[in-house]
């Protein structure tokens, strides 16, 4: 058995071993289950928000882009650098804090709690499942390629351990383990990354030299403009390049429940700094390698496979085995929280609101670990049948994620006037202008990216709604109270988390956190 499987193994092993560890720890109630019973400090935060955040993309997608289009690639890594700061720093603290007087646990519940009426959660429910299967599936596709090519398997074989290993530690501890395997994995990431970019760069012989021989291949390469210059002065594109995931990871439910999920909401502010170490240090390195990959493997014929085929290339057997564990992190961390927040979704926000008000805590956490097995089935069906690209269906993804949720996420807690009729305007019209967009092909016909068009049809479509609205549909005087108070830095008045629902009182701030904030 080669060393490179050896420690893969090893490394599955001890993901495995973090949802055992966790399913001790906090699985006996809706809250420990989806939430970690609210006690993820600042590195665990920042780190299991961006893991979740990088996916796949950024070993397979990413390395492809910078392959065939060059620094053009660039414009994805700059809004990418950014993506988790802001939205810790736009969102986090804010959202903590209002997700705690509105008694919500999960963060569609959080959305209805909000914007109160149960066509809220009715539209953002299925909005948000049916964009995280598309994203669960790209996580199995890259995982299914990375594993295979360390192991000698089948693609298809390799993707259903892949899936085993993901879905095993995922649906024994829940988001405890989600976040602790996801802050395992980002470190493994990062050491990763670094190392396959230091080895590549020496392989070409440095930064300098790898750019004049790109110029040698294609002058163009070195440009922002992609290969054929084909982007010069396309600012509808390059603008939805850099808000797909800066911007758009507000709109992820599944990213956004680790600010509920936050020990206390002042938290944000240190994950912010951990969060943005962590993307500098990671993100540039994956488009860099990619475009050393034109040098040192050229003529792939599956650009995806570029930074598995450098590392291949230019690492010694054992680190190769690193690498790879690195690669299936950021696979694993992602495909974890989908599956998680997917199963949260169908107990917490369709089940047991519209189908079994009175369901038991363990019907709950049954029905969560269910949807995953089957999302996860679906999915491997579907990998295995009808492989699509990973950067296709990650960019689609969220793109019509960051349409539908981004304004109800960000006017939540910023803006008062902000109501239902204005937040599922803008939900609905999100999601049909941005896979309308995708479909039609707004890239090449008008020259505008579907995030574009999708978000900014649906900050009109909020903005709109909710001042037409504002006498027939008036946002509550709680929610207004509660609102205002999430722009104090203090700590949450215990007036504020009185009224909230019985089942729901475990959310109260103990006598040793009322004093944070």
């Amino acid at each position: 058995m080669s060393i490179d499987l050896v420690l893969l193994i090893v490394y599955f092993a001890g993901m495995l071993g973090i949802g055992v560890w966790a399913m001790r720890r906090s699985t006996k109630s809706p809250e420990g289950f989806l939430l970690a019973d609210r006690s993820i400090g600042p590195a665990v935060t920042a780190l299991r928000l961006q893991s979740s955040s990088m996916s796949g993309y950024m070993f397979l997608g990413a390395g492809s882009l910078a392959y065939t289009q060059g620094y053009y690639s660039m414009w994805y890594a700059l809004g990418d650098v950014g993506g988790g700061v802001l939205n810790l720093s736009i969102i986090g603290r804010r959202m903590r804090k209002l997700s705690q007087m509105l008694g919500s646990i999960t963060s569609i519940g959080y959305l209805e709690n909000r914007y109160p009426s149960r066509w809220t959660r009715a539209i953002a429910a299925p909005i948000a499942l049916f964009c995280m299967f598309f994203y669960v599936l790209a996580q199995f596709l890259a995982g299914g390629q990375g594993l295979a090519m360390v192991t000698g398997l089948s693609v298809n074989v390799a993707l259903i351990i892949a899936v085993g290993v993901i879905v095993g530690y995922t649906f024994l501890g829940g988001y405890l383990a989600v976040a602790y395997t996801d802050f395992f994995q980002a470190i493994i990431m990062v050491v990763g990354m670094l190392w396959i970019l230091i080895a590549s760069l020496q392989y070409v012989g440095g930064l300098t030299a790898a750019n004049e021989n790109l110029a040698n291949v294609n002058e163009n390469l070195l440009t922002m403009w992609g290969a054929e210059g084909q982007y010069f002065g396309q600012w509808g594109i390059i603008i939805g390049a850099l808000l797909v995931f800066s911007i758009g990871y507000i709109g992820w439910p599944h990213v956004n429940v680790s600010h509920m999920a936050m020990r206390r909401p002042s938290v944000a502010r240190q994950a912010g700094l951990y969060a943005t170490i962590f993307n500098l240090l990671f993100i540039p390195g994956a488009y860099l390698v990619g475009m050393t990959a034109i040098l040192i493997v050229p003529g792939l014929e599956n650009p995806e496979l570029a930074i598995f085929e450098v590392a291949d290339t230019v690492l010694p057997t054992f680190a190769v085995g690193i690498v790879m564990a690195a690669i299936m992190g950021a696979i694993m961390s992602t495909a974890d929280a989908l599956l998680l927040q997917a199963g949260t979704i169908a107990s917490q926000d369709l089940w047991a609101r519209f189908f079994q008000r009175s369901m038991s805590e363990r019907t709950s956490v049954n029905v969560s670990r269910i949807t995953i097995i089957l999302l996860a089935v679906i999915a491997t069906i579907l990998a295995i049948t009808e492989p699509p690209g990973v950067f296709d269906v990650v960019v689609f993804a969220t793109s019509v994620l960051g349409s539908a949720f981004v304004p109800a996420y960000i006017c939540a807690v910023w803006w008062k006037k902000a109501n239902t009729v204005g937040a599922i305007s803008s939900m609905v019209i999100g999601t049909v202008a941005s896979v309308s967009a995708e479909l039609l092909g707004s890239t090449d016909g008008i020259g505008f990216d579907p995030m574009v068009i999708g978000i900014t049809c649906s900050t009109v479509a909020m903005i709109v709604g909710s001042l037409l609205t504002q006498h027939s549909h008036p946002v509550p005087e709680g929610v207004r109270r509660a609102v205002a108070e999430t722009a104090r830095v203090a700590p949450v008045p215990a007036r504020m988390v009185a009224g909230e629902d019985s089942t729901l009182a475990t959310q109260r701030p103990g006598e040793g956190t009322r004093g944070a904030h």
